[in-house]
């Protein structure tokens, strides 16, 4: 079997529901917190049994990792020990929220070998964290950061939404400015997606809620390009910018369409030939393992096609692009002989760009990226052998 790269673990747990969000996500509830991660530990014995697997990246997300108790906290720390070999790990990432850091929970992540923390700050405004309900403040943001550094985590990720409801270009620079001025090796930008089941689709459908002008959303993700270079954050995929050395190792697990495990209520894995949807509800999740099934909603064979798009859609997301070379060694074809028309008429537009062993996509390109991915979904007649 392939090496499987990454793990991705899923705390489905949060204090407060933001508007937005469409994540696998309950209100915490410390019971169904206990009998959670006894499921989680439960579901990756399933998957790796009892010898400790080597992995490069590990990365514990939500939901909010951190709604956890201390003890509840150590324990997943401890599960995640127990089947990985963290000390091997090349990058270990816990998500947070602001304010949610005990001294406890600090000393843990040093422990356990956590060298990264993606904080969700969303905006730097508390009148918009408010209207997001989101349940920290500026403040918190503060807080944290310092608490961190004091504790030498200072791998620290921001992640930020932009084009909320009624935000104007003047309040998502302020924003900006106060972000970049943490001085921190990684941020990541979001545009706001409005998703179905949200109180923000609620709201929209009702004609309660607006977006920026598109005009004025490509402004503002031109003004966070501009910002970020001029502030030594080069732009590595399309939402993402860091320092030279700090680009996100197990985001670019997914970019690379490499394989990686996914764990807990929602969770997507990608494993040899084949991507695996766990069951969302959570106490539907906790039933199935209990019961000692793979708590997979549905698994899809990935097909020589389906793995080909995959490998144009998510490498273009990468501003270094796709690889021409690697291309033809996974595949044993040429990327023109597959979609040398498209990239022509792409290039065309100004919105692909192909130098020496790269093909990626223009500044131009990046705002019309859905568009542009859509010239590589192959012909449903086309096979692979």
């Amino acid at each position: 079997m392939k090496q499987v790269e990454s793990v991705y673990i899923h705390i489905p747990f949060c204090h407060e529901i933001c508007y937005y969000c469409d994540f696998t996500k309950i209100y915490y509830n410390s019971a169904l917190a206990e009998q959670y991660l006894e499921a989680l530990e439960q579901e990756i014995r399933l998957y790796v049994g009892d010898t400790k697997q080597t992995v490069r990246t590990i990365y514990i997300g939500g939901g909010t990792p951190t709604s956890l108790n201390d003890e509840q906290f150590r324990k997943l720390l401890k599960t995640v020990q127990t089947y990985f070999n963290v000390e091997q790990c090349e990058e270990y990432t816990v998500e947070a929220n602001p304010g949610e850091f005990s001294v406890e929970k600090m000393g843990m992540l040093n422990e356990y070998g956590v060298d990264r923390i993606s904080l969700g700050v969303q905006v730097l405004d508390d009148q918009f964290l408010q209207m997001l309900n989101r349940n920290h403040r500026v403040k918190d943001v503060h807080h944290t950061v310092e608490q961190l550094q004091r504790a030498n985590l200072t791998n620290i990720s921001m992640d930020f939404i932009y084009g909320l409801p009624d935000q104007t270009m003047a309040q998502f620079e302020k924003t900006l400015d106060d972000a970049i001025a943490f001085h921190l090796p990684h941020y990541s930008a979001y545009s706001l997606q409005i998703e179905p089941k949200t109180v923000f689709y609620l709201r929209y459908q009702k004609g309660k809620l607006q977006k920026p002008p598109e005009e004025e959303e490509a402004q503002m993700y031109h003004t966070l390009k501009r910002k970020m270079e001029n502030n030594g954050l080069y732009q590595y995929e399309i939402s993402n910018f860091a320092k030279q050395g700090y680009e996100s190792k197990h985001n670019l697990t997914y970019w690379d369409n490499a394989y990686y495990y996914g764990f807990g209520a929602g969770a997507h894995g990608y494993l040899p030939g084949r991507r695996i949807v766990n069951v969302r509800p959570v106490k539907h999740y906790i039933q199935e393992v209990k019961q000692g099934k793979k708590p997979a909603l549905h698994e899809e064979i990935v097909t020589k096609k389906e793995k080909i798009e995959e490998e144009m859609f998510l490498g273009l997301r990468k501003a270094q692009g796709v690889s021409k070379v690697r291309f033809h060694k996974k595949y044993k074809m040429s990327i023109h002989d597959v979609f040398g028309e498209d990239i022509q008429v792409l290039k065309e537009k100004g919105w692909i760009e192909e130098e020496g062993d790269w093909i990626r996509l223009t500044n131009d390109g990046r705002l019309f990226g859905n568009e542009a991915f859509s010239h590589f979904l192959l012909d449903e007649n086309i096979s692979f052998q």
